[in-house]
């Protein structure tokens, strides 16, 4: 089992826009790096590629109003995963966080702990980006 988290980082937002942003699958979008290829998604799903490495998915599972989104692996993915999103309000804005379980074996585990570390933490720089 793989798990990593972003710690909580600021957003220069209330915590009701951030949520209503992250909400929708297609702005997910805006987050992603140039080695993001082949995005599809609705409001409740997306599909990409990572150059050089997989095609992810994922999907909404849960949502509490502008405190967390619960989302899964979905579709063909190298491994099932979940990742929690938390918002969280400090004073006129908002900090999030991304909590990241994956079931990875030891050996896929030391290839993709570091990327996977980095591609989390710049999603969440990206979202602060956003407003």
């Amino acid at each position: 089992m793989l798990k990593l988290d972003t710690g909580f980082k600021p957003v220069n937002a209330a915590p009701g826009k951030v949520f209503a942003f992250l909400s929708d699958m297609n702005n997910m979008e805006k987050l992603m790096p140039e080695q993001v290829i082949n995005w599809q998604s609705t409001i409740d799903n997306c599909r990409f590629t990572i150059k050089g490495m997989a095609d992810i998915g994922m999907e909404i599972t849960g949502r509490t109003p502008d405190t967390t989104l619960n989302l899964l692996s979905y579709g063909k993915v190298p491994f099932k995963f979940t990742l929690l999103i938390t918002i969280r309000q400090v004073d006129a804005a908002s900090e999030a966080r991304l909590d990241f379980e994956g079931d990875v074996n030891p050996f896929l585990k030391m290839m993709v702990e570091k990327p996977l570390g980095n591609f989390f933490n710049m999603l969440v720089d990206n979202l602060n980006k956003q407003f």
